[in-house]
């Protein structure tokens, strides 16, 4: 059966009907907001259901106990904290008390209501070393943190507008994949969590978990990610490229999430599990070293943490590294090839890189023809 969403009830918290009546006669009067891309892909992400059941950016007492047990002050699961800066300027100019309405703005286009309740400090340091498990600024995830604002603003949100998505055609919301899947008449569905094109170690981990289950989700992130991930459209179309060709019909929704990157490790990776949870999914594909960046985290690190939440409500899908066998003579992984080092060939995403990048092919046994011709067609294929 697909996943009830995470705490009971799927969040919508759109502007509607009087309500934006009100907005529309007094926005004029509100305090505003200006806020980067990332916050305002936050923000539609809170109202249209994706971190259900939160219905806003954090209060203190959320953030506090997500930052020190990973679960929300009412013990439910959460493990990546959604908060909203500011600049101690910016407050001491609005002379703000609870209950006032903000009108969050990107590029001065009116994304959502916020109404305030609670206003409080963070320590970035140690905020960091909690969720990344590192102080270093190094660290793209918290070179981000350090570089926000230091007065957090807590409470209930209404979406007036999405941010411009140009990848709005390949965009399905939490209601939307739930009625989707509902028809297909999946009861069983595994979601893929992605930020790169695909190669075979990839299409082997995603076949593994479609033995068992009715239905695979491939959900990649588009939003913030870093220098060298792969632009997102390049990664839709090496995916179109894939299911087109080596998957049976009927059998996967490709759907871009609209959600920003942490490279936050093992909390992410329980984070992201949550998020597909709330989508409908019932299983999550958890990779190596998942949401990892750099050396920060070990490879097999994210798996560890799913001990610690027997209450999360999704199950997750440990499938080990895929390599090829020159003995074997395909996709395999340890448990089920007898054959020594000498003999396998791991597949590298950055030697695919430096492959990629000068136009080339990457031998066939590290990704399909149709794939990397869809990706080197493209005349820049990386975030620069």
């Amino acid at each position: 059966m697909v996943s009830r969403p995470h705490g009971g009830r799927l969040v919508r918290r759109v502007l509607t009907g009087r309500r934006r009546e009100i907005f529309e006669a007094q926005s004029g009067e509100m305090p505003r907001l200006e806020v980067p891309l990332e916050r305002a892909i936050d923000a539609e992400d809170l109202a249209r259901g994706v971190f259900s059941p939160l219905e806003g950016f954090m209060v203190e007492d959320d953030y506090l106990s997500v930052l020190n047990r990973m679960r929300l002050s009412n013990d439910l699961p959460w493990t990546i904290p959604i908060v909203l800066d500011a600049t101690r300027e910016w407050l001491e100019s609005q002379g703000l008390s609870p209950g006032d309405d903000i009108v969050l703005l990107y590029n001065e286009l009116p994304i959502a209501v916020l109404t305030l309740e609670d206003v409080y400090t963070w320590d970035k340091r140690l905020h960091a070393e909690k969720v990344f498990k590192t102080r270093d600024p190094g660290h793209p995830g918290v070179e981000a943190v350090y570089k926000r604002g230091d007065i957090l603003l807590g409470g209930r949100l209404e979406l007036i507008q999405g941010p411009p998505n140009p990848l709005e055609r390949y965009t399905l919301w939490p209601l939307e994949t739930r009625v989707l899947f509902k028809e297909k008449g999946w009861r069983t569905i595994a979601a893929f969590q992605t930020r790169n094109v695909p190669h075979l170690g990839h299409e082997y981990v995603q076949k593994a978990a479609l033995t068992f289950v009715d239905g695979l989700l491939v959900h990649p992130l588009s939003g913030w990610k870093k220098k060298g991930d792969y632009r997102d459209e390049v990664i839709i179309r090496a995916y179109e490229a894939l299911t087109s060709h080596y998957y049976p019909r009927g059998v996967v929704v490709l759907s871009v999430l609209r959600m920003n990157m942490n490279y936050a490790g093992p909390r992410e990776a329980v984070h992201h599990a949550i998020v597909r949870k709330n989508f409908g999914a019932t299983h999550f594909i958890v990779g190596r070293d998942h949401a990892g960046v750099g050396s920060y985290y070990g490879p097999y690190e994210a798996w560890e943490i799913f001990r610690e939440f027997p209450d999360l409500g999704i199950t997750p899908l440990f499938v080990r590294e895929a390599y090829y066998c020159t003995r074997c003579g395909g996709m395999v992984n340890e448990k089920v090839c007898p054959h020594g080092e000498e003999y396998r060939v791991r597949i590298s995403g950055t030697r695919l890189r430096e492959i990629l990048r000068r136009g080339e092919r990457p031998p066939e046994y590290m990704m399909r023809p149709e794939v990397a011709e869809a990706i080197i067609s493209h005349p820049n294929p990386f975030i620069e």
